[in-house]
């Protein structure tokens, strides 16, 4: 009888140990989680992602591993944040000019309020996300905002010397970028980056009006053989973000939130820097493959500036027809110059090198 009860015990604890293992294992199962990054491999900020991803999984000891989808083979760039919406992906990146009057209040940021560098215009974005919160981003949980370096006009066939040479020329843009565009007498096309290089070996664009990076990031220093600083006159830039979804960032346990936080303030400075160093590799790129970099008079950026500044009063006035404050508008583009004024010192101060300033 005793040997039987033995037998019975050590039976039930060797269930017990067989039905808590798998339970323990599960416990320490990592968080598996996707980015999609529209952006290719050769982009410098996909590496900067990547590194991001590896970051967290060595700050989390391995309890969150995140795999990162370069390249739009998740999900392309106008389809990322329905993605983050809908977990298509768990994180997302790309920039709301893909998606425009999504973001009605966050598209200030893409009017030629004359950024100066990429540095200058990565800090200026995450600033004023974290000092406004904009509730436009409430389904979503957003990690960082950053962005590559300011938009100038890059031509393919002939240089622009002065405003009116610009007159119904075709050129890459998208989003409030292209009422910059129209603003300037030329003609805005809306195409993916990706397929921009193909649209100019073709002819179908005249040239493109994105940030110096892109010259060597997508090839376009291959098609396009003139550079122009017109940014002080005309410096505006897409807002990329990076954000999560909203259910897997509560699902999280607090401390990896906090790392998950940790990392993403620090990277925004690693993107701030690195976008100054590849427009640096973009000039180079663009020079190396016989492009130059064309000198716009003085007069002339003040006839560019002159001409976009309607586009920053119809935003206004547009964001006014539909219920928004003028008053709150000019609380926020006095908040972009004092920004942009701020980081223009600490680059300055920094002894940052910046392809912008020559």
């Amino acid at each position: 009888m005793r040997k039987c009860l033995h037998a019975v015990l050590l039976a039930a604890f060797v269930l017990g140990i067989a039905g808590f293992a798998p339970v323990h294992a599960q416990s320490q199962a990592p968080i598996k989680l996707k980015f999609s990054n529209f952006q290719p491999l050769t982009f410098s900020a996909a590496p900067v992602m990547a590194a991001f991803c590896e970051e967290i999984k060595k700050r989390t000891g391995g309890r969150v591993v995140i795999t990162h989808y370069a390249g739009g083979t998740l999900t392309t760039a106008p389809k990322v944040y329905d993605g983050i919406v809908n977990q298509v992906s768990d994180i997302g990146h790309s920039h709301i000019g893909y998606t425009r009057g999504r973001f009605p209040v966050t598209e200030i940021l893409d009017l030629p309020v004359g950024y100066t560098s990429g540095f200058v215009t990565t800090h200026v974005k995450h600033d004023f996300y974290m000092h406004f919160k904009p509730k436009e981003w409430n389904d979503v949980h957003v990690l960082y905002f950053w962005a590559v370096g300011p938009q100038i006009l890059a031509t393919a066939k002939k240089p622009v010397r002065k405003l009116d040479d610009m007159k119904g020329m075709k050129i890459r843009g998208l989003g409030r970028p292209a009422d910059t565009l129209k603003a300037l007498g030329a003609v805005p096309v809306a195409l993916e980056m990706g397929d921009a290089y193909d649209a100019a070996q073709r002819g179908m664009l005249d040239g493109i009006f994105e940030s110096m990076e892109t010259w060597k990031g997508f090839r376009m220093g291959d098609v396009v053989h003139y550079g122009h600083l017109t940014q002080k006159a005309v410096g505006g830039i897409f807002t990329f973000y990076v954000a999560m979804n909203k259910e897997k960032w509560d699902a999280l346990p607090p401390d990896i939130k906090k790392i998950f936080d940790e990392v993403s303030e620090e990277w925004v400075d690693k993107h701030a820097v690195k976008t100054l160093e590849a427009d640096q590799e973009g000039m180079d790129y663009l020079k190396k493959h016989g492009g130059q970099m064309v000198t716009v008079p003085e007069e002339e950026l003040a006839k560019m500036k002159k001409a976009v500044e309607p586009v920053i009063q119809n935003f206004i006035k547009d964001m006014e027809s539909k219920g928004y404050k003028r008053a709150d508008m000019e609380q926020q583009l006095n908040y972009i110059h004092e920004r942009i004024a701020y980081w223009t010192k600490q680059e300055r101060d920094r002894k940052l090198k910046s392809p912008y300033v020559q």
